[in-house]
């Protein structure tokens, strides 16, 4: 498989679009999962930012956007939209995102897969720690 080389195929791959689209680079993929970098925590422009803070919670979003982009580069066609079915063991060790250094290392890693959706497990690090962990389940529109 090809791995999307920038933010604009990424886009093309999963339903977020425009500064919703939060992930910019596969550095992996297999059958099993993936691992992704993003720089978009530090972007004052991030639409998911509240006066100015990027709570740590938002990583869910970046886990759950891993999620879109496996399945699509797992399926070879781009990801249809889909809904949260469930959250479960979300693990917060920050308090927000936008003051971490560097890129936020997201991988999200496929514990069930069906036609209809799926259920991952994700994490987002940086800083040389996880910051946000847990199990997102998602069912396909």
């Amino acid at each position: 498989m090809t791995l999307p080389a920038t933010r604009a195929a990424i886009a093309r791959l999963i339903p977020h679009q425009g500064a919703m689209c939060l992930l910019e680079s596969v550095s992996a993929c297999d059958a099993q999962g993936i691992a992704c970098a993003s720089a978009t925590h530090r972007n004052p422009a991030n639409p998911l930012r509240r006066e100015g803070v990027l709570p740590a919670i938002c990583g869910v979003e970046y886990g759950l956007q891993a999620m879109a982009l496996h399945g699509a580069l797992t399926a070879g066609a781009p990801q249809p939209p889909g809904f949260v079915a469930a959250l479960a063991g979300v693990e917060l060790s920050a308090d927000r995102l936008d003051d971490v250094p560097g890129a936020l290392e997201v991988t999200a890693t496929a514990l069930s897969r069906e036609t209809r959706g799926f259920i991952y497990a994700f994490a987002v690090a940086g800083g040389g720690r996880v910051l946000v962990a847990g199990r997102g389940t998602v069912v396909l529109a």
